[in-house]
């Protein structure tokens, strides 16, 4: 008797939305022991909910009962970079949403996208001083890519190297996943079929996409990569895609 494959299922950044993931998972089939649930990262900013998202997705990775993948994103790798070093030039600009996640972890009302911090929120901001030591440890211990049978799973993307475009566990430094926002790999990355998320798809190529191209809003298809971005958090909604039955799942 041949073996099922296993089923992965991916979901693409959720930027502080509990309530597009919470309806999200609810029009996932019933996921078991055999099944797989990888996020694409970026849980927090821009959203009203960040603290709430994560402590879902961990209770997801606690409980299960299906293997939970929880990559970082570019987002928690900023904060990770604010908390270190410092890092003032991504928690300033408003469209980082970076004081909707300080609110958030602060138990406070999300602000209005003209509010801007007032000067202890900025000094806690700009330490990342307000997130619990054990989310730091989590955002830490986020992998930058996960592999299965079906595909690569990765925040952003892949940067050609010569002729080619490496493995991502061939990539130095790993943050070069997060970041990458790239033409060239959207439409010239041949290989398994990779996934990831960061750039939203109605940014992406959409002559490209064989995935409902008169909807550039809706999940991207490549040649060989798919894209997961449909802007949760930022007035979009948020996507898993199956595989490898390669069937697409809405929030909206």
């Amino acid at each position: 008797m041949t073996r099922m494959a296993a089923r992965t299922f991916a979901i693409g950044d959720i930027h502080g939305d509990l309530e597009e993931l919470e309806e999200l998972l609810s029009r996932l089939p019933a996921l078991t022991a055999d099944d797989t649930l990888v996020f694409l990262g970026d849980y927090i900013d821009r959203g009203p909910h960040s603290q709430a998202v994560v402590a879902r997705v961990r209770e997801l990775e606690k409980n299960g009962p299906m293997k939970v993948v929880a990559l970082r994103g570019n987002h928690e790798d900023a904060w990770l970079q604010v908390i270190d070093a410092g890092w003032l030039e991504f928690i300033f600009p408003r469209g980082n949403g970076c004081l909707e996640t300080y609110r958030s972890f602060a138990g406070k009302p999300a602000p209005t996208e003209e509010e801007s911090p007032d000067k202890r929120e900025l000094e806690s901001m700009s330490k990342g001083a307000f997130f619990p030591k054990d989310v730091v440890a989590w955002m830490r211990a986020l992998p930058f890519f996960y592999e299965d049978e079906h595909a690569i799973y990765v925040h952003a993307g892949v940067k050609r190297v010569g002729d080619g475009f490496p493995h991502p566990r061939e990539v130095k430094p790993q943050r070069a996943l997060l970041w990458l926002r790239d033409r060239d790999f959207f439409a010239n990355y041949r290989g398994k079929l990779v996934v990831f998320g960061h750039t939203t798809t109605r940014t992406l190529p959409n002559e490209l996409s064989t995935h409902t191209p008169d909807d550039p809003t809706d999940l991207w298809a490549g040649p060989a990569c798919i894209g997961l971005d449909t802007a949760c958090g930022k007035g979009g909604f948020l996507t898993a895609f199956e595989l490898p039955a390669r069937v697409v799942y809405e929030s909206r």
